[in-house]
């Protein structure tokens, strides 16, 4: 782990919407990323699965610290995002894994892999990411 990694989940954690979702994340090498996030039923959408809006956050969240993990001085942001749908969840724990596949000096991109617990992948996704001209910052979370 390092500084950078640190400040990282920092800034990860401030973020109010993860008061609500309550995920978990880590960073165990430049590049990669891991969240994960227990099931719950305010998760549900109609028909007792959770919505697709959890998918891409799990998604999103894991390619974009991914990218950022590689990207000391500014925040990045998701330019587009793709995303597959396999299977429904509605209960159990999941897990995303993001890794940056392609890099060049203003182009990032990530792939990540959404899980049950138990290695059965649910859903799958893909990103563009951008550095943008915001600096990485105690403000932002990240301390």
């Amino acid at each position: 782990m390092t500084p950078h990694f640190d400040k990282l989940i920092a800034m990860y954690q401030s973020a109010p919407i993860n008061d609500w979702f309550q995920p978990r994340m880590s960073i165990p090498e430049a590049g990669v990323c891991q969240v994960e996030l227990n099931v719950r039923r305010e998760f549900f959408h109609a028909a007792a699965a959770i919505h697709g809006a959890v998918y891409f956050k799990m998604l999103d969240d894991a390619a974009f610290f991914a990218v950022q993990s590689l990207v000391h001085d500014v925040f990045v942001l998701t330019a587009s995002f793709n995303l597959y749908f396999l299977r429904p969840v509605s209960a159990g724990e999941l897990v995303s894994q993001g890794r940056v596949v392609h890099r060049t000096k203003r182009l990032f991109i990530a792939e990540a892999v959404l899980m049950q617990k138990d290695g059965k992948e649910v859903g799958r996704g893909s990103g563009n990411f951008l550095p943008s001209s915001t600096p990485l910052a105690a403000d932002l979370g990240y301390r």
